[in-house]
């Protein structure tokens, strides 16, 4: 006999996760016997239609058992290292007894939730359905029921299919016959109410045998009452014990458990590099050696170089000549020369040979006209003709040919020296020529849309000590001398002293700055008197130029001699740096220790993934130890950023490594992008991060101004200390936008990532060496003086790529730099604070199993770790030995589970699947905040709570640590004079009995039987508890 327990669905549950939802699956247990379902997540009103079967093993013994059914909210989905796997969310407990005797007589009930204690938080209900299914000995021994006769035929079609062993088959018979007529009214009535029927709560019957009258009168309103159409109204054939039939799941794809949607895809592109020998030589003939990392595109290269003796075509015999290249419906066009018969373009046109749509290439000279352009001649080849060039060939030689009319015959007069061959990206002309896509864009257009490589400008700290002042004269006549301060000024940079009472004051006070070559921004130093409040009058100036000889480079970190500098309101920098006399009688001094710290190195990046760490001093900087390759690809199933132009997108790949940064060229109105570019990179350390990202290029549609931005799309972190020595890494990366609606998925980007070593005991010697220049360690800058010179990095980075040509704008370079990243985000507050929780969680699991050994809940294992403890108590040399062999041990163990694929951008570990929209919308606020008071005083109580809560925690560590200061502070005499006793009793026996002793008997009490346990808090911790702190001395 079995004991089949239908669970069909549950509504309105507790939400457990922190983001208003949880993770429901059902235990149930019947008899010692535990099953349970598949787990639903982020969903509150979970559907499982699943079946679970337990054997009855004592008939007799079935109306004093219980079926305990539990909801359960698993916590492993979000965090795999959780303490508590589980969190509690209702159960329901039924008598045995009450359970229907057949499937016939099984009903669909709906059962609300209990709680398990007095402060459980449970809420809604769950659809349960409970029936017994005899053997077929049990069946022929039974007197035949007569309400049991129609399902007689379905009771053979389901035995014959479970002896085919088959599930489906299994489920399908099962369910063939499930009360039709009963489902067609039910169905009736349900459509012409136009809305489902209420659910019905059923009581639960009282445990024990419970009341036969009650069961009768229970079963006489379910006869009356129409039963709820189900999906299980059958019953199902015994299956083997403990095995658990799924049931049919609903219409529709079941949703994904958080982060499914945002890995990583591994492909297998025909990469000259993944290749094998055979093939990649074969594929050598077709793309350079040094582009094995993409796949070849061919493209027809067309040079327009020059004309001469071209015919005049109007009256006043002046020629405004330009070029059209035609093939199919692509056209290139050329600039056109005003009155010169003898012009000269170079210029260099590409069209994929995917797009070819014609057996001929045309190329026409026209002449340039206000009504319409006039034709002077063209050049026709044959597709078939063209040759083809693959680097590193040299390039082909442009050749004169002769201009044919419309009909073909040559003229006279005019020339033309063309270059026509078919190439791959490889070649030389590929990055300056026009392409095929882009050849109706403006020139302005056209050259934003070009690969590019640009490079950072090398940075260097700016010291400046202001240390005196001499002879200072007010700026008013008459009037004292008020509080003097200095103001130092590079640039966009302003930094102040303190102010000081004083004709000859002294600051002693250091600043830092950011200055990059070639020092263009002079410094200027200001004293001024702060007269009154907001009023600061200058009592004089001196201007010195960062680039002069007398501001040294340290690039030893040596002692800089200070100078003293005159100051004026009308001196000049020369006269300034070269300490000249003021004419007139009196001349205020200030002393300056002027240094360019070349021996740090500029962070421009978080530490966290920065791309390089090398020192500003090029003498300082260590040798390569290794070559990154990276292959752009394609990216695929990008997000429409154009829709509302009625356009798609035109996206671009940005990618950045150390001071080099690439660009690669925008291709318009796709969703499916094949770029198929390749950049390399030296590589000074390898715990670097390379940072690719995709942009939506606002400056290709015709009208859009100065003000139009490049739209991000996303971005991919790739860690080189991850990546194995000479694997190609080909994936799809997901590209994930975060906005205050939510977490998006916009794309995904396919890269391929190669790290190889030139230099192998460079880099294992670079794991011993600091992360930064040894500057950082022995003249350490402060916290946050470091975060104010990283802002001022970035600004000066971004502003000096936008001045590039293309530019580099300035959203793209600080979105690749997380200029934001030092803002406040509760999002990311909860993330780090799971970070920590999962970290500490290795500590608790072996704190949980050390607890197990000593309360013997496994008795092998801790007679194991006894006579483990005794053998190391004996023989103390081989406790370390012990500890780096099983360390080695769990290294090896672990080799087998190493990462295959690289690191990517964790939706779970960032908190962002599940954050709330409001948390969004905090992170995304401006700086002062822009939103309304009402909004703002909602966060702010929000914050005030979370900090109470962090205030807690740190207020009970405060308070452990000066309760243990209390032992010895007589701060409770008492406790201070027992403590200090016992430890004078410890000591004389400690200095008595052997060490091997004292351990041995200290071990086998902590290990000592539960038996000899009680259930009282111990001794130690009782007088511990009991110490003084300082927590009552707060106001």
């Amino acid at each position: 006999m079995k004991l089949a327990v239908e669970i069909s669905d549950a509504a309105e549950l507790a939400p457990k996760d922190g983001a208003g939802s949880c993770n429901p699956f059902v235990e149930v247990e019947f008899d010692d016997q535990r099953q349970r379902t598949a787990t639903k997540p982020a969903d509150r009103s979970p559907c499982w239609n699943q079946t679970l079967l337990f054997d009855v093993r004592d008939p007799d013994r079935l109306p004093s058992l219980h079926v305990d059914v539990s909801v359960l909210h698993d916590r492993r989905l979000h965090d795999h290292n959780a303490l508590r796997p589980h969190t509690f969310l209702g159960r329901v407990r039924i008598s045995a007894g009450s359970v229907a005797p057949s499937p016939a007589d099984a009903l669909l009930q709906r059962y609300p939730l209990e709680k398990r204690g007095l402060f459980s938080r449970v809420s809604g209900d769950i659809a349960l359905r409970l029936y017994l299914i005899h053997d077929a000995h049990d069946q022929q021994q039974a007197p035949a029921n007569a309400a049991f006769q129609p399902n007689q035929q379905q009771q053979e079609s389901v035995a014959a299919a479970a002896a085919t062993g088959d599930p489906e088959r299994v489920v399908r018979s099962a369910f063939a016959a499930a009360q039709p007529e009963q489902q067609q009214a039910e169905a009736e009535s349900t459509a012409k109410s136009g809305h489902e029927p209420p659910r019905v709560f059923r009581s639960v019957p009282a445990s024990g045998g419970g009341d036969r009258g009650g069961q009768e009168q229970q079963q006489q309103q379910q006869q009356q009452q129409p039963r709820r159409a189900t999906l299980h109204a059958m019953a199902a054939p015994p299956p083997p014990p403990g095995q658990t039939v799924v049931m049919p799941k609903p219409a529709g794809p079941p949703p994904a458990p958080p982060g499914s949607a945002y890995g990583l895809v591994e492909t297998k592109p025909p990469l000259p590099a993944k290749m094998g020998p055979r093939a990649a030589a074969a594929a050598a003939a077709k793309i350079a050696s040094t582009y094995d990392m993409v796949e070849a595109m061919s493209y027809l290269f067309v040079s327009v170089v020059k004309a001469r003796d071209l015919p005049t075509m109007d009256v006043t015999g002046a020629l405004d000549p330009f070029v059209e290249v035609k093939l199919g419906n692509f056209k290139g066009v050329t600039k056109h020369l005003e009155k010169n018969p003898n012009p000269v373009w170079r210029q260099t046109f590409a069209f994929s040979r995917e797009h070819l749509q014609s057996s001929q290439l045309e190329i026409v000279v026209k002449d340039k006209d206000v009504v319409k352009d006039d034709f002077v001649g063209r050049v026709v080849f044959d597709m078939t003709d063209i040759p083809s060039r693959v680097p590193p060939d040299s390039p082909l030689a442009p050749q004169w040919y002769r201009l044919a009319d419309r009909g073909g015959e040559k003229l006279r007069h005019g020339e033309i020296m063309l270059a026509v061959w078919f190439g791959t990206q490889a070649d030389e002309a590929f990055p300056e020529a026009w392409q095929s896509d882009a050849h109706g864009l403006s020139p302005e257009g056209m050259n934003s849309t070009r690969s590019k490589v640009y490079y950072s400008p090398k940075l260097a700290y700016l010291k400046v000590v202001a240390i005196a002042a001499q002879d200072l004269v007010p700026a008013e006549k008459g009037r004292p001398l008020a509080p003097a301060i200095v103001k130092i000024q590079l640039g966009s940079q302003v930094r102040r002293t303190r102010p000081q009472s004083s004709a000859n004051p002294v600051w002693n006070e250091e600043f830092m700055f950011v200055a990059g070559e070639p020092f263009d921004e002079p410094l200027v130093v200001t004293v001024e008197e702060k007269v009154a409040a907001g009023r600061d009058e200058p009592v004089g100036r001196v201007i010195i130029p960062v680039a002069a000889s007398y501001v040294p480079r340290n690039d030893l970190a040596k002692s800089v001699e200070a100078k003293w500098f005159n100051l004026s309101r009308a001196m000049t920098t020369d006269e300034a740096a070269a300490g000249a006399k003021q004419h007139g009688p009196f001349a205020s001094k200030i002393h300056l220790r002027l240094s360019l710290e070349t021996a740090y190195h500029v962070l421009d990046e978080s530490t966290h993934y920065s791309s390089d760490l090398q020192p500003s001093a090029k003498k300082l900087r260590k040798g390569s130890v290794g070559i990154l390759e990276l292959g752009i690809l394609s990216a695929r199933n990008l997000v429409p950023m154009k829709a509302k132009q009625g356009r798609l997108t035109d996206p671009y790949c940005v990618a950045k490594y150390g001071a080099k940064w690439v660009r690669t060229r925008t291709l318009l109105n796709t969703l499916a992008p094949q770029w198929n570019e390749q950049y390399t990179w030296e590589v000074f350390d390898p715990c670097t991060v390379l940072t690719v990202a995709v942009f939506d290029n606002g400056h290709v549609v015709h009208g859009a101004g100065e003000g139009a931005k490049d739209q991000r799309i996303g971005k991919v972190r790739v860690r080189l200390s991850t990546l194995e020595i000479d694997r190609v890494y080909t994936h799809y990366y997901p590209l994930m936008a975060l906005s205050p609606s939510g977490l998006k998925k916009t794309g995904e980007l396919h890269l391929a990532v190669r790290f190889t070593c030139t230099a192998w005991s460079n880099m294992l010697a670079m794991y011993a060496k600091p992360l930064l220049p040894k500057m950082h360690y022995t003249n350490p800058i402060s916290v946050l003086q470091l975060d104010y010179l990283r802002f001022q990095a970035m600004q000066m980075v971004a502003a000096r790529l936008a001045r590039a040509e293309p530019p580099l704008r300035r959203e793209v370079v600080e979105y690749m730099l997380d200029v934001d990243s030092h803002m406040f985000s509760l999002r990311r507050s909860k993330a780090n604070f799971n970070r920590i929780t999962s970290l500490f969680s290795g500590a608790v699991a072996v704190a949980k199993w050390m607890d197990g050994i000593c309360k013997w809940k496994n008795p092998l294992t801790t007679i194991l770790v006894h006579v483990l403890f005794l053998i190391l108590v004996c023989y103390p040399e081989l406790i370390l030995p012990t500890v780096f062999l099983y360390l080695f041990m769990i290294g090896v163990w672990n080799y087998r589970r190493r990462p295959r694929k690289p690191p990517h951008m964790d939706t779970v570990l960032s908190y962002a699947e599940l954050a709330h929209p409001d948390e969004l919308d905090e992170e995304f606020d401006t700086f002062p905040t822009s939103k309304p008071s009402d909004v703002v005083r909602m966060r702010y109580d929000r914050l005030r709570s979370v900090a109470g809560r962090v205030q807690t925690v740190v207020g009970d560590l405060a308070t452990q640590g000066e309760r243990a200061q209390a032992l010895l502070s007589w701060r409770d005499p008492r406790a201070t004079a027992i403590f200090i006793l016992l430890s004078l009793v410890v000591a004389v026996v400690l200095y008595v009995t052997p060490f091997q002793v004292v351990a041995v008997v200290l071990g086998l009490y902590l290990l000592r039987h539960p038996r000899f346990r009680s259930k009282q808090p111990s001794v130690p911790f009782n007088f511990y508890k009991r110490l003084p702190a300082k927590s009552d001395m707060l106001l």
